[in-house]
């Protein structure tokens, strides 16, 4: 597990503890009220934990079919490979792309929609200039 992970769920399970005490030191009129609100914080919190990276997945799908569809206007008669970073610390709607008849670059992508697309990286070989590059976009297409 991630670091950044561990401590998003150490922080909540400290936080739901923390609301879990002061709920049983309220009185017993509003203490069933204020368990049954530390339950479903709880129960919000276990469903983020284990929805997201399923929800992240399923935009990625998405950003890529995007992207391809870009790419296929852009440069036509090409192919390509589109993978990207795992990891909590990457983007991950962050997509490399590395054409076949550019083998050594990778160019990253930022797929906000369809029609926000945006070169925003890419890795060069040692010794050439990113204009180099068959495929690098000037900043702001």
């Amino acid at each position: 597990m991630h670091p950044i992970t561990v401590i998003e769920i150490t922080a909540s399970v400290i936080c739901v503890v923390l609301l879990f005490i002061i709920a049983m030191l309220i009185p017993k009129k509003a203490r069933k009220i204020s368990l049954f609100l530390v339950l479903s914080i709880t129960l919000v919190l276990i469903s983020w934990f284990a929805v997201r990276p399923y929800w992240i997945d399923y935009q990625v799908s998405i950003k890529t079919e995007q992207l391809n569809l870009y790419l296929k206007q852009k440069y036509p008669n090409q192919e390509w490979k589109i993978d990207r970073k795992v990891g909590r610390q990457y983007n991950p709607y962050s997509l490399d792309v590395t054409f076949e008849n550019e083998k050594d670059w990778t160019y990253s992508y930022l797929v906000r929609d369809n029609q926000t697309i945006s070169q925003n990286g890419y890795s060069v070989p040692d010794g050439k200039s990113p204009e180099d590059g068959q495929h690098h976009e000037t900043t702001g297409q």
